[in-house]
């Protein structure tokens, strides 16, 4: 290719015809030979009249420029000139195609496919050998097999992203030691991240050839969860974008659903990347249905948090009274309100402390208790994180060594406080609002509660650091102090109303609550009791795209593996041991990749825009400007005149097309069967849809007697409906709604016998926390007469319509499929085989199974799309076309399909009626 500054030229050999130029300027300007000149007297005659239609003895230069300018145009035109093109290197040695298959590479993985195929195609065409590297950690160490590019396209449309970074195995001079002779080129399909060995793997790729890095079109968004009091999220990226975060889950009907949207805090910098806190401010009784947290849009195993032990119900040992101890009075027990306040969101377990700590609690409750014969255990229990709840009550308050009792956040004065009795000279005080910082922050304080009793803490110096809640006047409410890897908490009140009236309020329910939340699994307790098992076996694990699927084939992990993170032999998911449960996630922070020695593609770079046609165009409008300027230089002659006047009015722009002005692919679909879309606006939908109904139109023409013609883009503003039969509408977001004109086109079209399939398009996606179309589904077809709508039944007629089908799978599979819901009281009649359903044709079909990509060719007859892995993803292929076949087939039949499964029933009703008749 030739390039002259932005402009290159695929066939500059053709430019050479531009010499032509000046000898044909030349040729049209010379003059004819000169006259040669005879007097006749006759002439005379002829003096004082005017030639009404003059010849021009030359051509004018305005002329001669305009034909030069269209000659100039066409020569242009044929030469294939393109607007910044996208060139090449050339390249005649081996190739090699480096793919980051880790997450993050997981949202735009059909486009790093088809950017990888087309570099392997060309190097085919051009008979280079070829090798491919997936950077997924599986690859086994050992040299390169390079061989045809022709052969590698195949696996590499099978291939799937991974639950974990994107990782090289193997020793790079090790594995390029069999290379072919020549020059090494490597185009490096990369992640944007960083991840072991890329660098060695770069220098010995640069060392031997040039290197090409494709870097990634989207932003890199992971998620994470961070320990602490209270576990939250984290949000790390690329951009400054701040997506909500899902919190998905089972509902009360136990339908998996978004339960809660959180919202990441302000930014911070972290090594050029932007880093937000996201606090997990739920009740508990929302937190513990959550299974995954997910950032919205994003559909990578990054994105995804799956919940465990860490942000699930804690268990809970209460330790104190009795049940029933003061029967019939259940309001004087401190029990009763920590019960109340417990149960919602905590497993509770109820008895003495040694009975408790044999069940390895989360939290231990202990209600105003001294002396236990257990607190050596409590005090190893603690130490190895456990969290120590106590409440004071009058019991704690009369002990006479209470200075001496172990497990208290701080030394605490004999005899406790009274501050709102008939003997104290004190009103009883009400509390302090809560520190910022504390894990009551954001808690308001009713003005009504107040403490009248409480247990004194002796001053000291630390005592403000390790005070949690106070009362108006300062002194300490709650205290805590670390023990080892656990922490005490004392109230110094009651848990009744004995002391205080804070444990009647809403106040008290949310400040244990905050109390419990704190408990977290520490590396001792991970250590004790069934956590000692040295292996975790998967239960859930997660695919590249961030959906759980079951966890088949995998041995259980040992759990010094298991805390290095994901990778090839423990994909990110859920992990049991014993009755605990781990999830293994993929997201956290990253660091960004740099490539010194590498050729590093613009963002975004789109292959050059082809001016032939815009030459085509000019040249053709140059030519009948020509024609004009020549009509208009004979004027007076008839004919001349009436071309000036024809092309006048071809070149004046027409009214807009009405509905009697039809296209003409509209009139060809009137003597033909031609499968129709609607032209969205998105280039890359509209040509998956023009591909998709052409390969679909194709396995027509094979299979049945059905012959259909090219496929029709529709525009709905514009184009008539009235001589379709099938329109396939690919849903978008942010997709522009038609006017009212086009409604009413498409409800006469539906009510016609017409059929619309709504391809949402989102079957990858649904279900697991990305955007899907519903919404826009919603806002497209609120305007359209649709039926009432249920799930194609068993024996609906379209699931044998030509094909026997149980599914109706596109290039995603596994989602629902509507259509017009059957009558109430349809139902199987005695000697049918099949219901009556939808004896005509469903006006709709409504699915987001992304059909179009699953029945597309592209030019040459081959798939346009990969769908799964190897032969089960071109069976999948296969079922979608067949699906696509009883479509149609339903669509051009309608109930004499639906008659024709009913045959055998049909006869031997006639038969009986022939027989019982008289």
């Amino acid at each position: 290719m030739l390039l002259l500054g932005p402009l290159g030229f695929a066939a500059p050999w053709l430019l050479g015809a531009l010499i032509a130029l000046p000898v044909l300027w030349v040729i049209l300007r010379a003059m004819p030979p000169a006259p040669k000149r005879i007097a006749f007297p006759g002439v005379a005659l002829l003096r004082g009249l005017a030639d009404r239609a003059p010849l021009a003895q030359r051509t004018p230069w305005w002329l001669l420029l305009i034909r030069l300018a269209a000659v100039a145009a066409l020569i242009l035109a044929f030469a294939g000139p393109v607007w910044r093109p996208v060139v090449q290197p050339a390249a005649e040695g081996p190739l090699l195609v480096v793919m980051d298959a880790g997450f993050a590479a997981a949202p735009d993985w059909a486009a790093r496919q088809g950017r990888a195929e087309r570099a392997l195609t060309q190097a085919a065409a051009a008979g280079r050998p070829a090798a491919l590297i997936l950077a997924d950690g599986r690859t086994r160490p050992g040299a390169l097999a390079f061989q045809p590019a022709g052969a590698l396209p195949a696996g590499l449309r099978g291939a799937q992203p991974v639950s974990w970074s994107s990782r090289l195995a193997g020793d790079p001079e090790e594995a390029l030691a069999e290379a072919p002779q020549g020059r090494l080129s490597t185009l490096w399909i990369a992640d944007g991240t960083d991840h072991p060995d890329r660098a060695d793997w770069l220098a010995a790729l640069a060392a031997r050839g040039p290197v090409t890095v494709v870097p990634p079109a989207r932003p890199l968004r992971t998620l994470a969860l961070e320990g602490g009091d209270t576990p939250s999220l984290s949000l790390t990226a690329t951009d400054a974008a701040a997506p909500e975060i899902l919190a998905i889950g089972p509902d009360p009907q136990g339908i998996e659903r978004t339960l809660a949207r959180l919202t990441p805090g302000d930014p911070t910098d972290r090594d050029g990347l932007t880093a937000r806190a996201v606090a997990i401010d739920l009740p508990p009784e929302l937190r513990n249905r959550i299974t995954r947290f997910q950032i919205e849009a994003e559909t990578h195993a990054g994105a995804v948090v799956l919940a465990d032990d860490r942000v699930r119900r804690r268990k809970v040992a209460l330790v104190g009274e009795a049940v029933g101890q003061a029967e019939g009075q259940q309001l004087l027990e401190q029990s009763h309100y920590l019960r109340q306040a417990l149960a919602p969101g905590s497993d509770l377990v109820e008895g003495t402390l040694g009975d408790v700590l044999d069940s390895a609690p989360d939290v231990i409750v202990l209600i105003d208790q001294v002396q236990l014969a257990e607190t050596a255990a409590l005090m190893t229990w603690v130490d190895g994180g456990g969290l120590l709840i106590r409440f004071a009550g009058p019991r704690m308050a009369g002990y006479d060594r209470l200075i001496d009792e172990p497990l208290l956040p701080v030394a605490l004065r004999q005899g406790g406080r009274d501050i709102g009795g008939a003997l104290s000279w004190g009103d009883p005080r009400g509390l302090a609002p809560f520190a910022a910082d504390g894990p009551f922050a954001g808690l308001s304080v009713p003005e009504d509660v107040s403490v009248r009793a409480q247990l004194m803490a002796q001053p000291a110096p630390d005592l403000a650091g390790k005070t949690l809640a106070a009362l108006s006047d300062g002194t300490p409410l709650i205290t805590r102090d670390r023990l080892g890897e656990g922490q005490v908490v004392l109230v110094h009140v009651t848990a009744n109303a004995e002391w205080s009236n804070l444990p009647l309020s809403g106040l008290f329910v949310q400040m244990v609550e905050r109390l419990v939340a704190t408990a977290r699994l520490t590396p001792a307790e991970e250590a004790s009791d069934d956590r000692q098992q040295p292996f975790w076996t998967p239960l859930t694990v997660l695919d590249g795209f961030g959906r759980p699927g079951p966890a088949e084939g995998l041995a259980p992990v040992p759990a010094a593996d298991l805390a290095q993170g994901p990778g090839p032999d423990r994909p990110a998911g859920i992990y049991a041991a014993g009755e605990r449960r781990q999830a293994l996630n993929a997201g956290g922070a990253f660091s960004r990749a740099d490539w010194p020695g590498a050729t590093v593609e613009a963002v975004g770079t789109r292959p050059g825009r082809n001016l032939k046609g815009a030459l085509l165009a000019a040249a053709a409008l140059l030519l009948a400007l020509d024609a004009l300027g020549s009509a208009w230089l004979a004027r007076g002659r008839g004919r001349g005149a009436m071309a000036a006047i024809l092309l006048g009015l071809a070149i004046l722009p027409g009214p807009r097309a009405q509905a009697q002005d039809l296209d003409p692919d509209l009139m060809r679909a009137a003597g033909e069967v031609a499968l129709a879309y609607v032209i969205t606006g998105d280039a890359r939908v509209d040509e998956a849809s023009e591909q998709g109904l052409s390969g679909l139109s194709l396995a027509l023409r094979a299979r049945t007697s059905v012959e259909p013609g090219a496929p029709i883009g529709i525009d709905l503003e514009a184009d008539d409906l009235s001589l379709l039969t099938f329109l396939y509408w690919p849903i978008t977001e942010g997709q522009t709604a038609p006017g009212a004109r086009a409604y009413l086109r498409l409800n006469a079209f539906l009510r016609s016998g017409g059929m619309i399939l709504f391809d949402t398009r989102d079957g990858d996606i649904a279900g697991v926390g990305g955007p899907d179309m519903s919404d826009a589904l919603r806002r497209l077809a609120a305007p359209l007469d649709i039926p009432p709508l249920a799930p194609v039944p068993d024996d609906h007629v379209l699931t044998r319509a030509f094909y026997l089908l149980e599914d109706f799978p596109g290039r995603w599979q596994g989602n629902p499929v509507w259509l017009e819901a059957p009558p109430v009281d349809a139902a199987t009649a005695d000697g049918m085989p099949f219901r009556q359903l939808n004896d005509g044709v469903s006006p709709v079909v409504i699915g987001g199974n992304n059909w179009a990509e699953a029945w597309a060719v592209d030019e040459n007859g081959y798939a346009a799309y990969p769908i799964g892995r190897g032969w089960e993803g071109e069976q999948q292929r296969e079922i979608a076309t067949r699906f696509g076949i009883n479509l149609i087939m339903y669509v051009l039949t309608g109930n004499y399909k639906s008659d024709q499964v009913h045959v055998p029933a049909l006869l031997d009703r006639l038969r009986t009626e022939e027989f019982l008749a008289p």
